[in-house]
């Protein structure tokens, strides 16, 4: 019970998102409630493209022993896939790209962020997934690209030349 309370609490103070996530899956990994949690993210400005994220999600027993209540490891992976007729709305096509997810991994001062840039060249969204801190950034990272060539796609406003 005590468990549960907790979590709850954790999960209220830890999750905001600019997009909605959805829990798809939750392996556990030791014996103090350690998961790896895995969430599907559909990109808001392109459909058709979902991102499967998965991260670490540390359990009350190993909060209670190291300390540190209010902060998950900046560890995550990211795989994104056409998972139907592709529609791409308005997008930014700059190379810093545009934040699709973000997701706090502690109380005030990590957030777990997803962003899209636009590979112009190779006709390509990429989807990376890092961790941003205020201080001492984390060189922790994940990739994952969405080919658009040979895909029929749909631009909002016209193919970007």
């Amino acid at each position: 019970m005590l468990r549960r309370f907790t979590a709850a609490i954790l999960t209220l103070a830890l999750s905001t998102s600019s997009s909605l996530a959805e829990e798809v899956g939750e392996v556990s990994v030791d014996w103090l409630g350690n998961d790896i949690v895995i969430e599907a993210v559909s990109d808001p400005d392109v459909e058709g493209v979902t991102c499967h994220i998965s991260y670490f999600d540390r359990g009350i027993i190993d909060r209670l022993q190291k300390g540190n209540w209010f902060e998950d490891p900046s560890n995550s992976s990211i795989a994104c896939r056409q998972t139907g007729p592709i529609k791409v709305g308005k997008i930014e096509l700059d190379e810093d790209g545009e934040e699709v997810f973000k997701q706090r991994r502690s109380i005030i001062w990590k957030q777990l962020v997803v962003k899209r840039i636009y590979d112009k060249k190779n006709d390509t969204l990429i989807y990376l997934s890092h961790s941003r801190q205020v201080q001492e950034g984390s060189a922790k990272m994940s990739m994952s690209t969405v080919p658009l060539y040979g895909a029929e796609v749909d631009w909002a406003e016209g193919k970007p030349e």
